[in-house]
């Protein structure tokens, strides 16, 4: 784990919420400057900072609101450090807890340089990295359907099927071999929803391929190239680490 050991004239601790963000500025002594509950507004947040801004670092927990921010900062040119939230609860977990002491804790992590460091991933592939894990979510979906309509047959000691539902030319007839009803209306609608995920995949991978070409079709093709590492394993690959010198071994 790295931590941010860089010395300022400022340190200034976010609690950062969707609507909501409480802001703690420390100077070198530690002496608290602002503590401040404000809107998630930019304008207002940097007026607030703009006394401060001389040599100012900003911090905020790594939860799924700080890419405004770490965008934000990137423009202004202050330096922005993204805590790691599992090991920052580690260091200063405790029984008391609220917005105002959490953002006076980060920035006292910060000044001590105890801060230990997540990674900020680059603007220009965030959007195809969380596309990438929601088309995970998509084909997890998918998969659950899959494994509904084979449960259904144990459920009903029904005979195996016999097909591998994973391929559309396949699922032709398997829903007739359900009772008729209700059972079977349940396992068509599994049928039509599986194949709905099915082009919805298909366009989302065609989408990612064409991004990750775009952003390094020399990396993209490295990787592809390795025995056993397919379409999908190329692009998590690429995606998640994006930068291999970030890790320390």
């Amino acid at each position: 784990m790295q931590f941010y050991t860089k010395t300022h004239q400022h340190y200034c601790g976010i609690d950062l919420h969707a609507r909501t963000m409480y802001v703690c500025i420390l100077n070198p002594a530690g002496d608290i400057l602002v503590h401040r509950n404000i809107p998630t507004d930019q304008q207002r947040f940097l007026s607030l900072i703009a006394p401060y801004r001389e040599d100012l670092v900003i911090s905020v927990e790594c939860i799924f609101t700080w890419y405004w921010l770490a965008d934000l900062c990137a423009r202004e040119g202050i330096p922005f450090v993204l805590g790691h939230a599992l090991y920052m609860k580690a260091i200063h977990g405790g029984k008391a807890k609220n917005d105002k002491l959490d953002s006076h804790k980060i920035a006292l992590l910060l000044k001590g340089g105890m801060l230990p460091q997540a990674y900020v991933y680059p603007a220009q592939m965030r959007a195809t990295r969380d596309l990438l894990r929601r088309r995970m979510n998509l084909s997890q979906q998918r998969a659950h359907l899959i494994a509904h309509i084979q449960n259904t047959v144990h459920q009903y000691n029904l005979p195996a099927l016999g097909v591998n539902l994973g391929k559309p030319t396949e699922r032709d007839g398997v829903a007739e071999q359900f009772p008729t009803g209700a059972t079977q209306t349940m396992v068509k609608s599994d049928r039509d929803l599986i194949a709905s995920y099915d082009q919805q995949l298909a366009a989302l991978e065609w989408q990612l391929v064409k991004q990750a070409r775009v952003h390094d079709t020399q990396m993209y093709h490295l990787l592809d190239s390795i025995r056993g590492v397919g379409k999908i394993l190329t692009l998590v690959l690429m995606y998640e680490i994006h930068d291999i010198h970030r890790f320390p071994t």
